[in-house]
């Protein structure tokens, strides 16, 4: 319990920085959502093709995504933004056990308010059949096809975040390959699964929603696919960890992370706190 508590006290700004982010992520998603798709939005009739609506709806969101990780926020809480990432981390070495818990529940949280704030903001417009909280459900193959794809993309994304912040010439770039992997995914993959390849964004749809069919899909395909990155990734450096769980690593912020970057990925300040 004291250890619990300590962990908190020196811990909960990072905390309430990824809440917050995953707050962001979230409105962004309700909003882009609403109009690119909301039957009284102009854009609808503006750009009539479903698959250039997508491809808006991904550069809006993979810019909101490189925004988010590079704030003074995202850089000193790791910019996860995503359970699946976080547990990964954890698996790879990389946070405490308590760390990592609170993370996960700090990012829940902010999925939820952020879907509770654009219903708020947006006044009603959320609830529409064509916008539905910006859920994500299986499409045109059904459960299998979700499943396969959520997989696959949460696969290709940790293993690009593991590589690319362990490269010294890549890492600095980390968030952009992020952010372009987001945007690919959701213009292409969107109609597999709804493009989440996060559970806490599924669920702060779907529990705004009421909405809850074939959740499990986004709670295990995209934690499964991560964490098997996270083996390859080891398997390919001969067990060797990564440096950091950090997305943005050149930058004076501090590191509550097992963090043991060097050279032109030294942490400024990567003291324990």
């Amino acid at each position: 319990m004291f250890s619990t508590l300590r962990t908190l006290s020196l811990h909960w700004p990072e905390y309430l920085m990824e809440a917050g982010e995953l707050t962001l992520y979230m409105f962004s998603a309700c909003a882009f959502a609403t109009l690119l798709q909301h039957p009284a939005s102009p854009v609808r009739y503006l750009i009539t093709s479903s698959l250039a609506r997508r491809a808006l709806y991904g550069l809006a969101m993979g810019s909101t995504v490189v925004g988010i990780i590079t704030t003074p926020w995202g850089k000193q809480s790791g910019g996860h933004l995503n359970p699946a990432i976080t547990l990964t981390f954890f698996r790879l070495g990389k946070l405490e056990l308590l760390d990592g818990l609170f993370y996960v529940a700090a990012q829940f949280c902010g999925a939820a308010a952020g879907v509770a704030f654009a219903t708020y903001a947006l006044r009603g417009a959320l609830q529409n059949n064509a916008v539905r909280y910006a859920v994500t459900v299986p499409g045109v193959y059904g459960n299998t096809g979700a499943f396969i794809g959520e997989l696959t993309i949460s696969f290709l994304l940790m293993l690009t975040i593991l590589f690319a912040t362990n490269t010294e010439k890549l890492a600095r770039y980390t968030p952009y390959f992020v952010g372009a992997l987001f945007a690919i995914y959701i213009a292409f993959e969107t109609p597999l699964s709804g493009m989440s390849m996060n559970p806490a964004r599924t669920f702060g749809s779907a529990f705004r929603a009421g909405y809850w069919h074939a959740i499990w899909i986004y709670f295990t395909a995209p934690t499964l696919g991560m964490l098997c990155a996270g083996e390859v990734f080891l398997r390919a450096r001969s067990g060797a960890v990564p440096c950091c769980a950090k997305l943005h690593h050149a930058n004076n912020k501090r590191c509550i992370f097992r963090c043991d970057a060097t050279g032109d990925l030294l942490i400024l300040n990567n003291k324990k706190f």
